[in-house]
């Protein structure tokens, strides 16, 4: 009722809204000059084959719209039958237009869902190899009006792999009571409440719509840790509603499903993927499922991992488990998507096994099966062989699967990078990963070829996104993490597109063609991951996150002494996996013989890879002359810097960006800038502490600008000591004595008298939304409360640690030497309103 009321106030002032996300990069804004340009675009759409419900017939509205709210002109749909007016845009399949007498010479052949656009003097062909073609292509024109681009043309376009898929992590209940989505960050399922497919469906529609604009063609949309009933028949009837909701966009519906589904919802006394019983169960679902979603993409299984269940159980093969599925999917033309995620975390020991190595295990459990996969099984392989880290190597596996085919799994949600509270463009990452050539047999081997198919000669591969949207109308959480599924679709399509320019058209298309607008997003963007690579774990240490709870804030002492791989081996005096085969864990002999020599050696090893594959002395010599500790100080020092400057850099946007998300990024900018803080010295700390090697440039425990909350003078605070040590300055914060009573922390300041940033670092757990006031003598400077649970988005945390850190600065105060400075803070429910400590900053000055 709120936001109802809301709109009629704006409306009613004759004000425009701000823009609230939801549109993303199909707002369709108006084209600066459209205006003079609209003369060149034709009147009138010819829609071929268009029944409504299907893409052409899509493609023919969305022109409509399109058309209208990029350049202010009514277009007309004419419906193909008859005389053609004499310009036009015609849209359809290539078939249908040789149908209508359509001249097909010249025209090239185009493969599934490939699409050809021809503009000639005011008239415009698009057609599709199917109806999914012809709606890509009229997005592609449309994204072209968009830009601005309406001069003569010839386009032809195929996508590279057949299987552009997005995964969605969805839950249908949260603790019992409604669907979250795991790893989102974005809101709650689009697709699931209280354990059923959601009613209104909307969301899903425009989910779709969005995705067909960039050419994914399948969702998955339940999480791989899947809840067996949704294979109720109650279910089974939702899912096929939101199939009918994708239908018109060409995007199909792909399921996960739970291995012991037949003993959990069957009630069978087995899930055995070669007993009869199993097989026909699962025959009998498949089939009931196809009835209701004809078109349906295939299922997505989880086996044998972190606990689920799989063919491993009753000593068959992964190539078993998976073929029990594509026996069942083969007859409706189903494709089975089998991940490659599977290792036993209950068996890893690190204290007692220096072989032991999560990051062998796919090659292992999938080794020798190659041949024994159905033809429409598809193993979906992460990028990395650990777990969507800052960065990692090419999964080896790629190398070892070439009788069946592959795809890559790649995260656009941000689990291990920043749960999209922190800015990442992820595109220069995947790009990397794409590019490089694993040299199978000593030939050309780029991994993009693989999952394409062309090398090995596959006729399925591709690529499959976690995505993990939600409810928020940013989708993601953020804006500028939209840029990272625009560049999702754009890379699984064209793997050879080049990075910056997916990025300028994102930002043309979502904010604005101000060229300002433009350069500064490309830098902010651009720097985002080398900076978050530098502030959180460099040299391939992985990402330092806490592995163990949220997967978000700096927590490097998580990462060994517990069972799940992704371990550093860090010790007083060395750091780094050995992974080489003549002393290591063998990961290394994973690879191709020539991939093989460059990892294996630690001269050739490149340095971002090196604590990947190499256990050395924090004082290893690197190839850039810096020891190993001292590229850690060094490295975090500069990515925290960097991340400061997206805060000014984006400043000088305003007014060139609408009120609310300009505002929406700017918040979020500026907690990244002093969350990158609490990323630098808690991995500076935890580092110097560990190899008592001091930082070279003296910065490393050394703030000069700050005072310890704990040094302050007390009233109903008390000193608390932090676990981890780290993730406090000086290891200790204050909390309130109790939680009814507030606490009062204040000293006199021994500065000069002038104008200073003054920066406060506290604690905002998800137990209460606690309140501090800041005050210089009795004047007050600022008020804050501790409610980012419900702003960020990132995963909620009750603790007093890294991931609950935060920063709040008052700009240009004025301050007169001997002033008194005290913070009340108010606590609420459990949160006792935590204080880390105080920096009084001159002008320039980052603590």
């Amino acid at each position: 009722m709120r936001s109802l009321l809301l709109f009629l106030l704006v409306a009613y002032l004759g004000l425009a809204a701000a823009e609230d996300g939801l549109a993303a990069w199909l707002r369709y804004a108006p084209v600066p000059n459209g205006k003079h340009l609209r003369e060149n675009i034709p009147s009138v759409i010819v829609s071929l084959n268009a029944t409504e419900g299907l893409p052409v017939y899509t493609a023919a509205q969305e022109l409509v719209d399109g058309i209208d709210g990029l350049y202010g002109k009514k277009v007309k749909i004419h419906k193909g039958k008859g005389n053609k007016p004499k310009k036009s845009i015609v849209v359809g399949t290539v078939d249908a237009y040789t149908e209508n007498d359509g001249n097909v010479k010249g025209i090239p052949e185009l493969s599934a869902d490939g699409y050809y656009i021809k503009i000639t003097k005011g008239n415009v062909l698009i057609l599709g190899q199917n109806e999914r073609g012809a709606l890509y292509g009229t997005f592609q024109y449309l994204e072209r009006l968009a830009i601005g681009e309406i001069s003569d043309t010839a386009i032809t376009s195929n996508p590279d792999a057949p299987i552009r898929w997005v995964n969605q992590w969805d839950n249908l209940r949260d603790g019992g009571t409604h669907g979250s989505v795991e790893r989102g960050y974005g809101g709650d399922s689009i697709f699931f409440w209280d354990g059923v497919v959601r009613e209104d469906l909307n969301r899903a529609a425009q989910y779709a719509r969005l995705l067909a604009s960039i050419g994914i063609n399948a969702v998955v949309v339940n999480n791989v840790n899947a809840n067996e009933t949704i294979l109720t028949e109650q279910n089974m009837d939702g899912l096929a509603r939101i199939a009918d909701e994708f239908r018109p966009y060409g995007v199909q519906l792909g399921l996960s499903l739970n291995f012991a589904s037949p003993q959990l919802l069957g009630g069978l006394d087995t899930f055995d993927p070669l007993d009869e019983s199993v097989i026909d169960w699962w025959q009998g679902i498949t089939n009931d499922l196809y009835q209701r979603i004809p078109d349906m993409a295939g299922y997505l299984v989880k086996a044998n991992s972190e606990g689920q269940a799989g063919p491993l159980t009753y000593n068959r093969t992964l190539a078993d488990g998976a073929n029990l599925f594509a026996h069942a999917l083969k007859p409706h033309g189903g494709i089975i998507m089998f991940r490659a995620f599977v290792y036993d975390h209950r068996t890893l020991d690190q204290d007692v096994d220096w072989k032991a190595d999560r990051a062998n295990a796919a090659v292992e459990f999938f080794d020798g099966l190659d041949s024994d996969f159905e033809d429409n099984v598809v193993i979906q392989i992460k990028n990395g062989p650990i777990d969507f880290q800052v960065r990692e190597p090419v999964s080896p596996l790629f190398a070892h699967l070439s009788q069946t085919g592959s795809a890559v799994e790649l995260q656009v949600t941000q689990e291990y990078l920043g749960q999209q509270a922190h800015v990442v463009y992820l595109a220069p990452m995947w790009k990397e990963v794409l590019d490089f050539d694993l040299r199978v047999g000593g030939e050309d081997s780029v991994v993009s070829d693989i999952v394409s198919g062309r090398r090995f000669n596959n006729e399925l591969g591709g690529y499959a996104g976690v995505v993990n949207v939600g409810h928020n109308t940013t989708w993601l959480g953020s804006h500028l993490a939209m840029s990272n599924l625009f560049a999702y679709g754009k890379l699984a399509w064209d793997p050879s597109v080049d990075t910056t320019e997916i990025l300028q058209t994102w930002t043309k298309l979502t904010f604005s063609h101000d060229k300002k607008v433009i350069d500064v997003i490309t830098k902010i963007s651009e720097k985002s991951w080398p900076a978050y690579e530098d502030y959180s774990g460099n040299l391939g240490i992985q990402t330092l996150t806490d592995i163990l709870l949220g997967h978000y804030g700096p927590n490097p002492g998580s990462q060994d002494g517990n069972p799940w791989g992704q371990w550093t081996r860090a010790d007083a005096d060395t750091i780094g996996m050995d992974r080489t085969v003549w002393n290591g864990t063998g990961n290394t002999g994973q690879y191709p013989e020539e991939v093989y020599q460059v990892y294996e050696n630690i001269e050739t090893t490149p340095d971002n890879l090196l604590l990947w594959f190499h256990h050395v002395p924090y004082t290893q010599v690197l190839k850039s002359g810096k020891t190993v500790i001292q590229h850690f100080y060094d490295a975090h020092y500069r990515g925290s810097a960097t991340a400061q400057t997206f805060v000014s850099l984006w400043e000088s946007l305003k007014g060139r960006i609408d009120k609310e998300r300009y505002e929406h990024v700017l918040f979020r900018l500026v907690y990244q800038a002093g969350h990158s803080l609490v990323w630098r010295d808690s991995v500076n700390n935890f580092y110097f502490n560990k190899s008592s090697i001091p930082d070279e440039a003296g910065r490393v425990g050394n703030h000069p600008y700050r005072i310890e909350a704990e040094d302050l003078e007390l009233d109903g605070y008390e000193p608390y000591l932090v676990s981890p040590f780290e993730a406090a300055s000086g290891s200790y914060c204050i909390v309130t004595a109790d939680n009814s009573t507030e606490g009062t922390a204040s000293t006199k300041l021994d500065v000069k008298t002038g104008v200073y940033n003054v920066a406060v670092n506290y604690f905002d757990q998800a137990l209460g939304n606690s309140t501090w006031t800041l005050f210089l003598d009795d004047r007050k400077i600022g008020e804050w409360k501790g409610d980012l649970e419900y702003i960020l988005g990132r995963a909620p945390s009750p603790y007093i640690d890294g991931q609950t850190a935060a920063r709040v600065t008052f700009k240009n105060v004025r301050v007169k030497s001997g002033s008194t400075l005290r913070i009340v803070g108010v606590p609420d429910g459990k949160e006792p309103a935590p204080l880390d400590y105080i920096s009084i900053l001159p002008e320039g000055i980052i603590d």
